[in-house]
């Protein structure tokens, strides 16, 4: 693990902060924030238990071309789990209208500023795709496959997010299922303003019980963490309570100043990388 540099904290960043937004290309409006301190509350202090990475989609992008005609494009950006940072998403959304003003030569040219601005701010080689206007029509929406847990008549009266109430029938011979639900709410870490999302568990182990997972997830609906720490924190306390021999915990979260995050985290090679396929509600 990397060692966590403090000088970079959530409440030191722009969040709920007045921001000026640049319209000229500002690669130092980038704000990472150490994955390290937040791991640690989860017990994860070596080793990651996991592997996986962040999927940001950008729906806003825009630059000038070198005759001052607007160019718009929406950015992937796909960053590995093991990267020792995060990026402060309103300081990658001023990072992105930084460019809003910015004469480039082309598309590859804003690619290559991207994968080299963001692969510094997340400390590790990321991905960047972009779509252009041409391919807008190719892009398709698609809900996360899975047996729905919404479906389940539950009564809550929780919601923190409670470890405990996760369990497995482990009298039973190991199951392979995937548990979809779309009532996944969590909050800003410093803002506190909601954060909407869809999560996907696909395990092998001993069936888990339906009710109880649906339980905690709803829990999170009070809970302050950002989008990559709440799906760490998911994928931890289910191996800790219930013991799959394989998982993978997977989040579509809708969109914020044009971006969504994306984190997934597996412990099996065999899993399927996900599609990036949109949600409806993104």
């Amino acid at each position: 693990m990397t060692t966590p540099d403090h000088s970079n904290s959530p409440e030191q960043s722009t969040l709920g902060k007045a921001a000026t937004y640049t319209s000229q290309y500002d690669a130092s409006l980038l704000f990472p924030i150490p994955r390290a301190d937040k791991r640690e509350e989860i017990g994860i202090t070596t080793s990651l238990p996991f592997f996986g990475m962040d999927i940001w989609n950008a729906y806003e992008v825009s630059w000038l071309n070198l005759r001052g005609k607007p160019q718009v494009a929406i950015a992937t950006i796909m960053a590995p789990a093991d990267s020792p940072n995060i990026i402060e998403s309103k300081s990658f959304k001023l990072y992105l209208n930084s460019y809003n003003q910015t004469r480039l030569a082309g598309s590859d040219e804003l690619l290559q500023r991207l994968r080299t601005d963001l692969s510094a701010g997340f400390g590790a080689s990321v991905q960047v795709t972009l779509t252009t206007q041409e391919e807008f029509c190719k892009l398709s929406m698609q809900e996360l496959d899975g047996m729905l847990l919404d479906r389940l008549d539950i009564e809550v009266d929780s919601y923190t997010p409670d470890p405990l109430l996760l369990k497995a029938d482990n009298q039973v011979a190991p199951v392979e299922e995937t548990l979809v639900s779309h009532l996944l709410k969590s909050n800003c870490l410093v803002t506190g303003q909601p954060d909407w999302g869809s999560v996907q568990i696909h395990y092998i182990g001993a069936p888990i019980d339906q009710e109880s997972l649906l339980k905690y997830l709803i829990g999170f609906r009070e809970h302050n963490e950002f989008h990559e720490q709440c799906v760490e924190r998911i994928f931890i306390d289910i191996m800790q309570q219930c013991k799959p021999q394989k998982l993978s915990v997977y989040a579509r979260y809708t969109r914020r100043g044009g971006l969504d995050i994306n984190p997934w985290r597996s412990n099996f090679s065999t899993a399927q990388k996900p599609s990036n396929a949109r949600n409806a509600r993104q």
